[in-house]
């Protein structure tokens, strides 16, 4: 992973040019000072290493939160973008616009490039789940080891909850044009992302789900037991996060019938096993001021809700939003889902 310190352009502008770069594939951008966002809007377009042909400018996501658990109290001001996997890249560009802000930038921002590698395992992953197969009732889940989590990276070992209560469903921006053989660097290039530019101890999220409805192994500590994670601020303490990888807030982004059943699957399995049914409602307590709820209110949410329904973001995307009454309709119709399970 390399920083790359950005050029100033005055106390509201930024940016670099890199052309050539060795390759990456993940991006983002870090700073000190304060997480939650700067004021400002950040882009990158990148080179293509095959073609050589440069992307469109994309966004990066800067409204993000240190958790609210000892993870983020330990990093103090530490910022960051969401990351952004741009596919096997050999240039980028940066711009960062914050003239409509009432504070200047950040005094440092940082570039920040992941390659993630490529294993002679990632094109087989997707054809071989097999993590929870060992648990009764789970469904397929394709573990860590598989998908190539370096495990020298993570930090502290797992904390568990007493109970998860509710799944928040994300999605993790970037592109949807990927290949499904690529989902394993994406992961291994999210999980070098949050430990080492978000500081956290090891993913955030607990599963992931690609485009072609394969479920990963997110955070380590067991997928059958309750693992805090990283993933919604606010309400981390209480509930497992599933991230479907892509973005679902663009036009003409509409998510696949394989995408819905994996995390109607996931998410009923992951409830069951804490006797709770996925279309259920439940009140939560927000821990943290979260843009949509303020620390202590007692929120009424969905067992299987989106980011946006407890974090002031776009996430999981419109398109990927507006699905999730079908996702909660099939996850109580799963055959992962456990029966008794109460509403």
């Amino acid at each position: 992973m390399r920083l790359i310190p950005l050029q100033n352009r005055g106390s509201y502008r930024k940016a670099l040019s890199l052309p050539r770069t060795a390759e990456f594939s993940l991006t983002g951008l870090s700073w000190a000072g304060g997480t939650g966002g700067f004021g400002g809007t950040a882009q990158v377009r990148t080179r293509d290493s095959a073609s050589g042909a440069w992307s469109r400018w994309r966004n990066l996501d800067s409204e993000v939160r240190q958790p609210e658990t000892a993870e983020g109290v330990r990093n103090g001001t530490t910022g960051m973008s969401e990351p952004l996997w741009t596919g096997p890249s050999q240039g980028i560009e940066i711009r960062v616009d914050g003239t409509g802000s009432a504070v200047p930038l950040p005094e440092t921002l940082e570039l920040v490039l992941v390659d993630p590698g490529k294993l002679e395992t990632d094109s087989k992953v997707n054809a071989s789940p097999g993590a929870a197969r060992a648990i009764p009732s789970a469904p397929p889940v394709i573990t860590r080891a598989q998908w190539g989590a370096d495990e020298s990276l993570v930090k502290d070992p797992p904390t568990y909850l007493s109970k998860v209560d509710a799944a928040f469903v994300h999605h993790t921006a970037g592109t949807n044009s990927y290949a499904c053989a690529e989902s394993p660097a994406i992961i291994r290039g999210i999980l070098a992302y949050h430990v080492n530019t978000s500081g956290w101890n090891d993913i955030g999220y607990n599963f992931f789900v690609d485009k072609c409805g394969t479920i990963f192994e997110g955070r380590a500590g067991g997928a059958d037991r309750p693992v805090l994670g990283a993933h919604t601020y606010g309400f981390n303490t209480v509930s497992a996060g599933i991230a479907v990888l892509g973005n679902y807030e663009e036009e003409g982004t509409a998510t696949t019938s394989e995408v819905e059943q994996a995390v109607a699957d996931i998410a009923a399995w992951k409830l069951g096993l804490h006797g709770v049914h996925p279309e259920g409602q439940v009140t939560l307590t927000a821990a943290g001021d979260t843009g949509v709820w303020n620390k202590g209110d007692r929120a009424t949410l969905h067992r299987v809700s989106g980011h946006r329904d407890g974090y002031a973001t776009l996430c999981p995307g419109a398109n990927l939003y507006e699905v999730l009454p079908e996702i909660r309709t099939r996850a109580g119709q799963s055959p992962y889902a456990i029966p008794e399970a109460t509403r």
